[in-house]
């Protein structure tokens, strides 16, 4: 089923860039953001994956997890984050299985579309940003909600 709001956020276990399992449901008690981008090394996924890497203390600070996944492979996810120094895992969904699962809709019907999910620390969705190109609102509006979501 689709991830939709206060609704359970569906679980997965995927590999992360050191091609370790990471299932969503083994974070629960805490937030987390689960951000999907399409690709690795492009203009709009850089930014918005170092974005993410920008802000990653105040994530931190407050307890919140972040997940980046994409169809790449772990030795693509493995450069991509080395070379950017991202401090969090992405995730390698290779065969695309968790975008359709979670409905992650293709922008023009042929790109994989660019979402990102503020999942409450319970394990449901509180928050879904859509946007393929402004790629600011995925990091200012997963803060905002989480602001409201923390004690």
């Amino acid at each position: 089923m689709p991830a939709h709001l206060h609704t359970p956020a569906p679980d997965f276990t995927l590999p992360n860039q050191h091609n370790q399992p990471v299932r969503l449901s083994g974070l629960r008690g805490r937030p987390v953001v689960v951000f999907f981008y399409p690709r690795n090394h492009t203009p709009a996924c850089t930014a918005e994956a170092c974005s993410f890497r920008d802000h990653h203390a105040e994530f931190v600070e407050a307890g919140i997890t972040v997940l980046g996944i994409s169809s790449g492979t772990t030795d693509s996810h493995a450069g991509f984050a080395g070379k950017h120094r991202l401090p969090f895992d992405i995730l390698a969904d290779s065969g695309g299985e968790v975008r359709r699962e979670w409905g992650v809709p293709r922008t023009l019907g042929i790109l994989p579309g660019r979402v990102t999910y503020v999942i409450d620390s319970v394990g449901f969705v509180q928050r879904i940003i859509r946007s393929q190109v402004r790629i600011e609102r995925h990091i200012s509006e997963s803060l905002a909600a989480l602001r409201v979501l923390m004690p």
